[in-house]
C-alpha cells in the first residue's frame, strides 16, 4: 500500500495520535457518514443522540490521553490538522454544560460526554487494540447508524471492514516508479536506478502531486515542527494531567545557552542540546499543543530533533537538505508501518520510539551523504537497539517515560547513523529481518506492556 510522506507527518494535536488524533479523526468520518445517511439503519426515525464507546487501550488510558475530549470535539466538527484550542475549549465548557452537541449540517443533537462516551474496559474489539464504536440514535432511543473504528497508529484509522481487508492491501505496481514494500526491493530499484531513496521517494510522490505543492507541504510540515520546538523551548509551568510533572526544556536551553557563552561546555554536552530539541516538542505534544506524526504524537519529537541537530550543530548543514531528510524518513517509515507496526498498543513502545530512530538515523544518512546501503544500515542500527520496548505510560499520561525516551531516541538516531557512515553498509542483520523481528515481538509481549498502563513503570512508580 503506497504511504505518502503526508501520511507519515501529519500535522495533529496533542497528546497523542493514536488515542487522540485519531479519535478525532473517526469521529468525523462518522459525521460524514451521518451527513450522507445512506447507511443509516433501515426505519430509524429523525437523528437525536451520538454516543461511543471505547475498547482496550482506548479505554485503559484513554483518560490520560484525552481520548473522551478528542471524541467530544471531533463529534462538534474539530479536525486535527487545523484544531484551534481556544475555540475547543469553548466548545468542550458548551457541550459539558447543555448535553448538546452541534455537528456541522446535523443541527442539535443530545450528548452528554459522561454519559455517552463509555470505557469498557473488558477484551479489547477483534481486529486492534484501540477499537471504538460510534452510535447514532433516533428520537425514540432506536440506533440510527454505528460504526466500528480502529486507531491503528500514527492518525491512521481503519474501519472494521477495511481492518479485515488490510491484509489484502497491496502496492500498485503501476502507480508509483519505484514501489518498494522492504528493504531489499529499496536497495534493489537504488542500484539499478542510480537514485538515492531520497530521490526514489520524490519521484513516487510526484506521481501524486505537483513539484510545487509537494515543497510548500513539506516545508509546512518542517515549520510546524520548527514551531514546535520554539514553542517547547519557550514555556515552563506544570504539564496537566497530574503528575504534576515540570517542564524541562525551557530550564535546560538556558542553561546550555549560558553555558555556550561562557564557552564551558564540555563535548558531551551535546547529547542535550539534541534531547532538548526531542523534550520540547513532547512537552509541548503532552500539554496538548500541535505537534507533527513523525510516526506518532508520542515519538513526535525524535525525528525534528535530529533535523534541528543537523541544521544548528553540523558544519556545512543546509536547510535545502531537510526535504531529503524527510522523504527518506518516510520511506522508511512507510515500510515499518506496512510490514511491523507504529503502534504502542500494537507492539509496544517499540513500535512508536524505535521506528522514529530509525526513520531520523535514515534521514540524517542521507543528508550527510550516506549511500543507500548506509541509510539502510542506520535505520537497521537505530531499529536494532530498541527491540523489546514497551509501552507503560504512568498514569497513562503520555510524560513519563515517554518524553525523555524522544531524546535518547534522537541521540541513538544520530548515533546508529554515524556508525552507519563509517562502514560501507555492509552488515549482518538487516532492515528487513529488524522489521520483521519488532512484529513478532510485539505479537509476544503481554499486553500489560502495550500502552494499557497496567503494567512496567506505570505499575512501579505508582505503588512506590
Amino acid at each position: 500500500m503506497f504511504l505518502s510522506v503526508f501520511d507519515i507527518f501529519k500535522v495533529g494535536v496533542g497528546p497523542s495520535s493514536s488515542h487522540t488524533v485519531g479519535p478525532m479523526v473517526a469521529a468525523a468520518h462518522f459525521l460524514d457518514l451521518l451527513r450522507d445517511g445512506r447507511q443509516k439503519v433501515p426505519g430509524a426515525g429523525k437523528l437525536a443522540r451520538l454516543g461511543c464507546s471505547l475498547h482496550g487501550s482506548l479505554a485503559f488510558t484513554g483518560k490520560g490521553h484525552a481520548t473522551d475530549r478528542a471524541i467530544m470535539l471531533g463529534l462538534a466538527g474539530f479536525i486535527p490538522a487545523t484544531f484551534d484550542a481556544n475555540s475547543a475549549e469553548v466548545t468542550e465548557a458548551a457541550i459539558k454544560a447543555s448535553g448538546k452537541i452541534c455537528p456541522p449540517a446535523l443541527g442539535e443533537l443530545d450528548f452528554d460526554p459522561d454519559k455517552d462516551i463509555h470505557f469498557d474496559y473488558g477484551p479489547p474489539l477483534d481486529g486492534h487494540p484501540n477499537g471504538m464504536i460510534l452510535s447514532g440514535y433516533d428520537t425514540a432511543g432506536n440506533l440510527y447508524l454505528r460504526e466500528t473504528y480502529f486507531s491503528v497508529g500514527g492518525g491512521f484509522i481503519l474501519t472494521a471492514k477495511e481492518i479485515d481487508a488490510k491484509d489484502d492491501l497491496t502496492e500498485d505496481p503501476a502507480g508509483v516508479p519505484y514501489p518498494f514494500h522492504n528493504a531489499v526491493e529499496m536497495l534493489q530499484m537504488a542500484k539499478k536506478s542510480g537514485k538515492s531513496i531520497a530521490e526514489m521517494k520524490l519521484q513516487n510522490e510526484l506521481s501524486h502531486a505537483d513539484i510545487q505543492s509537494l515543497n510548500e507541504r513539506l516545508a509546512h510540515i518542517w515549520q510546524v515542527m520548527e514551531n514546535c520546538i520554539a514553542r517547547g523551548l519557550q514555556t515552563g509551568g506544570i504539564l496537566p494531567g497530574g503528575l504534576n510533572l515540570r517542564r524541562r526544556a525551557k530550564g535546560i536551553h538556558e542553561s546550555l545557552l549560558n553555558e555556550r557563552g561562557q564557552n564551558m561546555s564540555a563535548p558531551h554536552t551535546i547529547n542535550d542540546w539534541i534531547s532538548v530539541y526531542a523534550i520540547a516538542v513532547n512537552e509541548e505534544n503532552a500539554a496538548g499543543g500541535q505537534v507533527v506524526t513523525a510516526p506518532t504524537n508520542g515519538a513526535a519529537g525524535v525525528l525534528p530533533a535530529t533535523i534541528r541537530y543537523y541544521l544548528d550543530h553540523v558544519p556545512g548543514a543546509t536547510p535545502a537538505k531537510v526535504n531529503d531528510f524527510l522523504l527518506t524518513a518516510a520511506a522508511i517509515g512507510g515500510m515499518i508501518k506496512n510490514n511491523a507496526s507504529i503502534s504502542g498498543a500494537e507492539v509496544g513502545c517499540q513500535g512508536e520510539i524505535r521506528s522514529a530512530a530509525a526513520m531520523a538515523a535514515a534521514g540524517f544518512c542521507e543528508v550527510m551523504g550516506g549511500t543507500p546501503e548506509q541509510v539502510e544500515n542506520a535505520a537497521e542500527i537505530a531499529l536494532e537497539h530498541h527491540l523489546g520496548m514497551t509501552c507503560d505510560p504512568v498514569g497513562g499520561l503520555v510524560q513519563a517515560p515517554c518524553i525523555e525516551r524522544n531524546g535518547l531516541g534522537a541521540i541513538k538516531a544520530i548515533s546508529a547513523a554515524s556508525l552507519a557512515l563509517r562502514g560501507d553498509g555492509t552488515h549482518l542483520i538487516s532492515l528487513d529481518a529488524c522489521v520483521e523481528t519488532m512484529r513478532q515481538t510485539g505479537l509476544d509481549m503481554n499486553s500489560n506492556y502495550k500502552e494499557t498502563s497496567l503494567g512496567g513503570l506505570a505499575v512501579n512508580v505508582i505503588e512506590c
